[in-house]
């Protein structure tokens, strides 16, 4: 039904090979069974693949610093998945059964193109979940009523699409700010229906340091340096980035909705270039903030 895609940092660090785990092995609990595929070829990635039964892709296009790229991992994707529902999703996010509910829900859009993705739970994990256990999910739950924080609309850590979706992304370099804010402004641009799945969807974002990258820390939130600069480059400056408070479409457990009228207008605003240029100053204003 589904082919998920990721491409994993080194599980060298215990806990990154903690959280990735969990994450990939609650992938493998979705029914119908899901087609998964590894992108990459980090330390520990052959082994996972081999040991959880996953088709590992070991070549990848990469940058200047050796981060591999996302549209080379999107397009090889479409060449060779399965099944026509893609998944992209960042390698420590959990994915819950209610993905599945949910994919099934979008025939009823009648649209061949769409674009969903929702936002996520940020919460401490620092062991691995017993996935065996019938009452794993209920107990992920658990831990998000008590101590989950729901993430804002802009940072989005998974994408569900059709196969022919014409994402044309530019050499975006994956983990580093901007490409999904870019997506969701291109898909906007091409007129086709962008879906805010949070009410439908629960995903858990497993959160970590980024002393991974030589441009990272445990402090910061994300990867600063020459590479994020690269990333808003290509994507033609804050003023091209969307977020998922203008999606078209609203996903419930009950169906679609509209978004409030309040989004609606925001949404319509936002294609319009003098809008996106204060939304760009706006960006622009908060990534300042966040470096001091």
């Amino acid at each position: 039904m589904l082919t998920i895609f990721s491409i994993p940092k080194s599980f060298k660090n215990s806990h990154i090979n903690t959280i990735q785990r969990n994450a990939i092995q609650s992938w493998l609990k979705l029914r119908p069974k899901c087609e998964v595929i590894l992108f990459g070829n980090e330390d520990g990635t052959a082994k996972v693949a081999t040991e959880l039964g996953l088709w590992h892709v070991p070549e990848i296009e990469i940058n200047e610093f050796g981060t591999p790229l996302l549209n080379w991992a999107f397009n090889f994707t479409q060449k060779i998945a399965k099944n026509n529902a893609l998944v992209y999703v960042n390698a420590d996010i959990i994915l819950m059964p209610d993905l599945i509910k949910s994919v099934q829900q979008i025939n009823k859009l009648n649209n061949p193109l769409f674009l969903m993705g929702g936002r996520r739970w940020d919460l401490d994990i620092n062991k691995e979940i017993n996935f065996n256990k019938v009452d794993w999910e209920r107990e992920v739950r658990y831990m998000i009523r008590e101590k989950g924080v729901l993430h804002g609309f802009s940072g989005i850590d998974y994408f569900v699409f059709p196969k022919n979706l014409p994402h044309n992304l530019p050499d975006f370099a994956v983990g580093r700010v901007g490409w999904d804010n870019w997506l969701i402004y291109h898909i906007r641009s091409l007129r086709i229906p962008v879906i805010d799945a949070t009410e439908a969807i629960t995903i858990v974002h497993q959160s970590h340091g980024f002393f991974h990258s030589k441009f990272g820390d445990e402090k910061r939130k994300r990867i600063e340096g020459p590479e994020l600069v690269k990333n808003i480059k290509l994507a033609g400056g804050f003023a091209n980035m969307g977020t998922l408070r203008e999606a078209d479409w609203i996903l419930t457990s009950q169906g679609f909705k509209k978004p409030p009228l309040s989004r609606r207008i925001f949404a319509k605003l936002s294609l319009f270039y003098p809008w996106r240029l204060i939304l760009a100053l706006k960006r622009k204003c908060q990534t300042w903030l966040w470096e001091k």
